[in-house]
């Protein structure tokens, strides 16, 4: 007797799953369990994209300028000051980081409520340096600390360097190093799933300073 099941049953559960949101609903628990256990840090978040390739083309892929022109697709994150992926919106490759801040501050707000402090410093890279951005981000009342072009910024200087962490750390799960899928409600559901992993995993370690309970395991890596 064979176990398992066909590719097609995958593929029929897994667009069933995307279509009903599960993985943005455990994207936001997640976010709510992390806020409620250990708090996440809102007064600073960074926003930055990431390309991958997207070897299937299909909705919401471009061609990639870092890639010879090739089939591409561009994940704009934005994360909170602990590294964790609070807001995930994919666009082609060639679309400006500039014009997928508001949308990815816009899915973090959906994420958890829009939440926010009373005062929020939004860290961006050069790419993000132009009048639009200023305007968007004034309209929040936010504050935006953001590379000027022209100038050498090392990402370690501020707090850029928190979302380079996320986009890392999502990379890791190697269905989001190399688009296969052509439907954007799958790469939704990959980029959510990939993020609740991350929010899961920082929680852990970070609990493990926080807090003690029987069988806590002698690392805080996980």
């Amino acid at each position: 007797m064979v176990s398992g099941c066909s590719d097609a049953t995958i593929r029929r559960w897994l667009r069933g799953w995307a279509d009903a949101g599960v993985a943005q609903q455990l994207h936001a628990l997640v976010l709510a369990a992390f806020d409620l256990m250990v708090g996440l840090r809102l007064a600073d978040v960074a926003v930055d994209g990431c390309i991958s390739r997207a070897v299937a083309g299909g909705e919401r892929a471009g061609p990639s300028p870092v890639d010879w022109g090739n089939g591409g697709r561009k994940c704009s994150v934005a994360a909170d000051g602990r590294r964790v992926p609070l807001g995930i919106v994919a666009a082609g490759a060639n679309r400006r980081d500039a014009l997928l801040l508001g949308p990815a501050l816009d899915a973090a707000d959906a994420q958890f409520g829009g939440c926010w402090p009373g005062r929020v410093t939004v860290h961006l890279d050069a790419g993000y340096d132009w009048a639009p951005t200023r305007d968007l981000l004034a309209g929040r009342g936010w504050r935006g600390r953001i590379a000027r072009r022209g100038r050498p910024a090392p990402i370690q200087t501020g707090w850029r360097w928190v979302v380079e962490a996320s986009h890392a750390w999502m990379n890791d799960f190697g269905r989001l190093r190399r688009y296969t899928d052509r439907r954007v409600s799958i790469i939704g559901f990959c980029h959510d799933l990939a993020a609740a992993f991350v929010a899961v995993r920082h929680l852990v370690s970070c609990a493990c300073t926080h807090y003690r309970w029987d069988g806590r395991t002698a690392t805080c890596r996980l």
